[in-house]
This record gives C-alpha cells, structure tokens and sequence, in this order.
C-alpha cells in the first residue's frame, strides 16, 4: 500500500490540482491533505466539488482511492506531514511519499520508484530528478551543509562562491546517476514506513525547512538514501525565503536549530558522508 501526504497553507484547488491529478494517475490508495491555513478559505468545499463532478476522479473513487482532509493549527510542515503518516501507517502503508503542493509528475514516476524499493530492501528513501519548469535540472541532491555554505546561500550573491556551492550541491555529478546522497530536497521524499518506525519521523523542532535535511541524514546512517534520475517530476520551486523576510528567518532559525543538534564546526558524521559521496560520483564518473 502507497500512501501521500501534502501539508498546504492559504493554497485554493488551482494551487493543487496538478499534484492531485498525477497522484490520481499513480498506484497511491489514499492522500492526506493537511490544511495549515490560518484563515477561512475555500479549499474544503473546492475540493469537494472536485470529487464529486470531476469524472476522472470519481472513477479512482470508485477503484477505491481515498483521499482525507484535515484543517489543523499551523504547528508545522514536518508535525503536519507526521500526522499524516502516522495515520497511514496505522492503516498498513508500506510506502509514502511526502510531497509539495507545487510538484506534479507522469504516471509513470512512481510505479518506477516503488518497483526499485522492491527490489532494493536496504533503500529508505528515493528521490528522482526534480525540474525547473523550462526542463532544466534543479540542484536539489547534495553534500550535508556546512555552516559556510549556508551562511553564502543566505547572505552572499552567488557570484563570490560558485565553485563552493557547485561543490556542495554535487554539480560534477551532472545527474546522471543514482546516487546515495545524505542530503534529499523535502518536495518529494518516498519513504519506506518501516524505516519511519526505525529512525523516527520529522523532528517537530523545525516549524519548517531543514527538517527535511534532518530526516534524510537519520535514513542514511542506516539505510541508502538515493537519487533516482531515471524518472522526473516538475517542482514550481518559489524559494520563498528569499523574497519573504517572515520566512527567511524561519529558515534562518532552522539552520541554527539544525547546527546546534549536529554540530556547527565539529561534525564527524557530515566529514564522513561528505566524503563517501564525493567519492561515490569519483568513481561513477571515472566509469
């Protein structure tokens, strides 16, 4: 059984319809919408004029797709989404994949994922190429940070570090191969459940960002955490710390919460999978 979930705020069905549709045309039996809204709005009753007018989608109903919605507090984009799979795994998901609302993809992208995970039991984590919306790749597979590096792609113009963050987000790789990265972008992670109940789910520490970072270093440790650039999804990528000041310091906070747990200077886990990653794409490459 392959669950989802997406955590939405202040969105209208406009703002989901594309991920809905290719989450309809997927093998997913049933998705969480968590609504973080802060104010009134119309998703709930817009969605339900979906479900019950829009053709395509009463025949998955019909086929026995569920889809759930639930309007909590905004207490989080990680807390949103852990309740989410707590309650799937509470029904016997197996996989579940833990998706922006901004991300739409063909409906091929995860019976492809889900047929590599069968047959890779020590894969926790799969994340394919992600897409600009011109076809160009974004950089979303990376090294774990350092303080450095977060500290230039805040507050430094990109011109006076290229080489360092081509560097850290792993652009030597051109990728083109699978890769088991210890850092994967949080817009599309497909997760094994029982390595959720292994390693534990989001930290609720973060009110958003870095939590993704977070969970993906904790699969690696004991699981691969891969980079699947045989299938493709679209992400709208708005990087709204940049043009917000409220989200740039909630990112800002993270990254310090984010430090403080692993460390700032002295991390011998980030040496030690910075490493074997370079090393990893030397090798590939080299072939």
């Amino acid at each position: 059984m392959i669950t989802a979930s997406i955590v939405t705020y202040n969105d209208h069905f406009l703002d989901i319809e594309a991920i809905l549709r290719s989450i309809i045309a997927s093998p997913i039996s049933k998705l969480w919408i968590i609504d973080h809204s802060d104010e009134v709005t119309t998703l709930r009753e817009e969605l339900q004029q979906y479900m019950f007018r829009d053709e395509e989608f009463c025949a998955h109903l019909k086929r026995g797709f569920q889809i759930e919605y639930l309007h909590e507090v905004n207490t989080g984009y990680g807390r949103g989404n852990n309740r989410a799979m707590k309650l799937a795994i509470a029904e016997g998901s197996t996989y579940h994949l833990v998706v922006n609302p901004d991300v739409w993809f063909s409906s091929n992208v995860i019976p492809t994922i889900w047929k590599f995970m069968e047959e890779h039991d020590d894969v926790g984590q799969i994340m394919p190429k992600v897409l600009f919306l011109d076809g160009s790749i974004q950089p979303l597979v990376k090294m774990l940070p350092t303080p450095l590096d977060m500290f230039c792609r805040m507050f430094v113009p990109e011109r006076f570090f290229r080489n360092r963050n081509k560097r850290y987000e792993l652009a030597h790789s051109k990728y083109t191969h699978i890769m088991n990265a210890p850092c994967l972008s949080g817009c599309f992670m497909f997760l094994r459940t029982e390595v959720l109940l292994d390693v534990g789910f989001f930290d609720e520490r973060y009110f958003m960002y870095a939590e993704d970072f977070d969970l993906t270093r904790r699969i690696h440790r004991k699981y691969k955490t891969l980079f699947l650039p045989q299938v493709s999804v679209y992400h709208k990528f708005s990087r709204g710390s940049h043009r917000s000041l409220r989200l740039f310091f909630a990112h800002t906070i993270s990254m310090i919460k984010y430090f403080n747990k692993f460390g700032w200077f002295i991390d011998k886990e980030r040496l030690k999978f910075n490493k074997q990653i370079l090393n990893e794409i030397k090798r590939l490459t080299a072939e």
